[in-house]
């Protein structure tokens, strides 16, 4: 394993914010991983998982403790299952899987990180989760201290969260096993309407596999959503904030409230969300509350491409980027009284 002291963590997230922690190791076997783990938790150090760094958010101090890179390697491709190490780049994986012929990633296309990170934040966009490909997860367990496998049930998932993100102290995701589709190269059916419309099809119509990766990546790319050096809307987690699942009750409420500031005849976007709730846009709300593309005169300023990303101009500091974050907050809920809640992972910080 290698191991360096007083170690930079920007240059491990998106965002490239942050500060140093105390210790970082890098560890390229699931053997290492265990070790490392099970070395923090014997002396009580803190421990901080670092994949692909695309949902971090580290503060200005860093981390006092142990950060643990996992840059574990492997791809096992029998039939239309797939395994990953943790430590696989996702876009990677989905190329792979795509080029294989097999169908229920594709559209995860462009989505920055490692594959270990999919199942914690159950990833998703344009019409496809990965809990819905996922047969297990296996895992070093810190309260067990062994390593399991948990199948799809046991992994708890649900809109943007699952067993792992609702107790992170517990699991270190080491593999990550998928069952996919052969659809004679065809994709699985569409099911989101922009990228149906994209590709000039229906929704639940199937396309083939790499049209439907290619159109992904350049609607993300539109977005600032694919990692690009030298673009800043791309220094950014993302979709930093997740959209809002109401209540019917909280749904009316908030209709009122558009209708109140935009007018009767406004509908704002409205998803099923399971028996009594019901999806909203936080991009929409951030736009509609006054936050347009590339708001700010700071060196953190909304996406010019997309008012869900908040981005590093270059210059920004962790506090620069969470001052944004909360006036974005605090004006989506005096707007429309909806709290948006974020997406990345705060190291040391908070809204």
């Amino acid at each position: 394993m290698l191991e360096l002291h007083d170690a930079p963590l920007a240059p491990l997230t998106t965002f490239r914010l942050g500060g140093p922690a105390t210790r970082l190791v890098t560890a390229t076997t699931d053997a290492e991983v265990i070790e490392a783990v099970r070395e923090a938790d014997a002396a009580g150090t803190p421990l901080l998982i670092v994949g692909g760094g695309s949902n971090l958010v580290v503060g200005d101090k860093g981390f006092e403790g142990t950060a643990l890179r996992i840059a574990t390697r492997g791809v096992e491709l029998s039939g239309t299952t797939l395994e990953l190490a943790a430590g696989e780049v996702w876009t990677d994986a989905v190329a792979r899987a795509v080029d294989a012929g097999l169908a229920g990633i594709e559209c995860l296309a462009g989505i920055p990180g490692s594959a270990g990170a999919t199942p914690i934040q159950n990833v998703g966009a344009y019409g496809q989760e990965v809990s819905s490909t996922i047969t297990e997860v296996v895992a070093y367990d810190r309260r067990a201290g062994e390593t399991v496998t948990l199948t799809n049930a046991e992994c708890a998932f649900s809109y943007r969260h699952s067993r792992f993100k609702a107790d992170p102290e517990r699991y270190v995701v080491l593999r990550v096993r998928f069952a996919l589709e052969d659809a004679g190269g065809l994709s699985a059916p569409l099911k989101y309407a922009e990228t149906a419309r994209a590709l000039g099809v229906g929704a639940g119509e199937r396309v083939a596999l790499g049209a439907a990766r290619e159109t992904v990546l350049k609607l993300r790319a539109g977005k600032g959503m694919v990692l690009d050096a030298e673009d800043h809307d791309t220094w950014s987690a993302g979709s930093f904030f997740t959209n809002p699942i109401l209540t019917d009750a909280e749904f009316a409420a908030f209709h009122a409230r558009v209708r109140e500031r935009l007018g009767e005849g406004t509908e704002p976007p409205a998803y099923p969300a399971g028996e009594g709730h019901t999806k909203t846009s936080a991009a929409w709300l951030i736009d509609k509350a006054g936050f347009t593309k590339g708001y700010g005169t700071g060196p953190a300023r909304l996406s010019t491409k997309h008012t869900l990303a908040l981005t590093n101009r270059g210059a920004a500091t962790t506090e620069d980027l969470l001052a944004l974050a909360r006036e974005i907050v605090a004006g989506v809920e005096t707007a429309f009284g909806v709290t948006l809640v974020n997406e990345p992972v705060m190291v040391g910080v908070g809204l």
